[in-house]
């Protein structure tokens, strides 16, 4: 076969893997579940700030993300749980369905309800970060099974693209609604931008997938939630597994530690307005990152996976100190942009090599409950360090707490190098 050929059949194939009708189902799938992340966190703590609630408490209620972190616990359930009132829709789109209907409910409740009646509020919050990592795990089990390995590609590639808008939807666009109108109806908007992914959901093909159902609640425990465990360790030893899943836990610690509630008030506290913010960070930040995801895919094929994560985890943890600029930059747009850019572009190349990691990990047969374990691990301790972020700031300043973030990554780059000649990576021949 001619190089002309090769070329044209390649074309041909990401042609056809492109215009796979679940590759643009899984667009709309991915916004949807980008939809209620920042309205639990990020977004969140403009809204608790400007109702008076101190830092320390808007970095607790925001870290009702959390949940992202623990999905794990219930993953095995969504894979073996059949619903009896939307049985219709098969396994993956009745969980799916389910999960779109409590976020789109619970952000129309909080609308309602307000930071007024706090405690209420934070029940509901923490329903909607409930019901988002539960949506993602559906979601993933949704495109694992829905085509072939040959179309994996585009439908991971349209649903970030249907994630990265819901970001800038929750992000920027809500921010920028909130300084025209009350939060209340910013938030109601944001329920309804879940229509559309419902009418989708419900619109789309179940996975044509035989489920073999255990024979008693014995058998479905051990191979829904023992196997998938035991599995890991058998091939990697109980040493190097338990030292694995703590360099997991550790080395996006410096990236998670900025997603939660932290953030907002820094920049308001700098001087920046709500469309600043909005416009440089939530906008051209995404976009940003978007590059920063591709450089991240170039790193992998070039370098291989462990080197290009090195390189990921680093420049993650160093982007962290850029904030360090705008402290006392009197609300600067000009830097803002600056610092946004290197930040973004880090933690896109990062986030992209930390999936191509945690995919190396996973053994097929369980890949659902396997990536659901190591994807939530990966987001734990930021989040707990971010839980704490505001009595942190409050006790030492904004300064000295970015400088932690970066430090704290010291203990994952230790273990990376004690795990690099113990652990052999499936298809990383590049990076050895």
């Amino acid at each position: 076969m001619s190089k002309k050929e090769e070329d044209h059949k390649a074309g041909t194939r990401i042609r056809d893997a492109f215009l796979h009708p679940s590759a643009w189902t899984m667009f709309f799938f991915g916004f949807a579940s980008g939809l209620p992340f920042l309205l639990v966190a990020g977004t969140l703590a403009y809204w608790l700030k400007e109702n008076g609630i101190t830092l320390k408490d808007i970095t607790m209620i925001a870290s009702a993300g959390l949940a992202y972190s623990f999905k794990f616990l219930w993953a095995p359930l969504i894979d073996r749980l059949h619903l009896p009132l939307l049985g219709r829709l098969g396994q993956r789109r009745s969980w799916l369905l389910l999960a779109q209907v409590l976020v789109m409910a619970g952000l129309g409740a909080m609308a309602s309800i307000t930071p007024s009646q706090l405690g209420l509020f934070v029940g509901l919050t923490l329903m909607v970060a409930f019901a988002g990592a539960t949506m993602d795990i559906a979601v993933d089990a949704y495109r694992i099974e829905i085509a072939p390995v040959e179309a994996q590609g585009a439908l991971v590639a349209t649903y970030s693209l249907g994630y990265r808008l819901a970001l800038i939807v929750t992000g920027a666009l809500a921010l920028v609604l909130a300084d025209y109108t009350v939060w209340p109806n910013v938030y109601r908007v944001m329920a309804l931008c879940m229509l559309i992914p419902i009418v989708v959901n419900l619109m789309a093909r179940e996975p044509d997938v035989l489920r073999v159902r255990a024979q008693s609640w014995g058998e479905g425990l051990r191979e829904g939630v023992v196997e998938p465990f035991a599995d890991f360790f058998r091939r990697f030893g109980g040493r190097v597994g338990l030292l694995i899943l703590l360099f997991i836990l550790l080395f996006k610690v410096s990236d998670q530690a900025l997603v939660g509630g932290i953030m907002g008030p820094f920049y308001l506290d700098q001087g920046f307005t709500k469309t600043q913010i909005a416009a440089v960070s939530k906008v051209y930040g995404i976009w940003v990152g978007i590059g920063g995801a591709f450089l991240g895919g170039v790193a992998v094929a070039r370098w291989g996976v462990e080197r290009a994560l090195l390189a990921g985890i680093v420049l993650g943890a160093a982007s962290n100190l850029l904030y360090l600029a705008l402290i006392g930059a009197g609300g600067d747009i000009r830097m803002l942009t600056l610092v946004i850019s290197g930040e973004n572009l880090a933690q896109g190349l990062l986030g992209t090599t930390a999936v191509a990691y945690l995919s190396a990990l996973v053994n097929q047969r369980y890949t659902a409950t396997q990536y659901a374990l190591f994807s939530s691990l990966i987001t734990l301790p930021g989040k707990v360090l971010g839980f704490y972020s505001g009595r942190i700031v409050e006790a030492v300043g904004y300064a000295p707490y970015f400088w932690i973030t970066t430090l704290a990554i010291v203990p994952a780059v230790a273990l990376y190098f004690w795990l690099l000649p113990r652990v052999r990576l499936e298809g990383d021949a590049a990076g050895r």
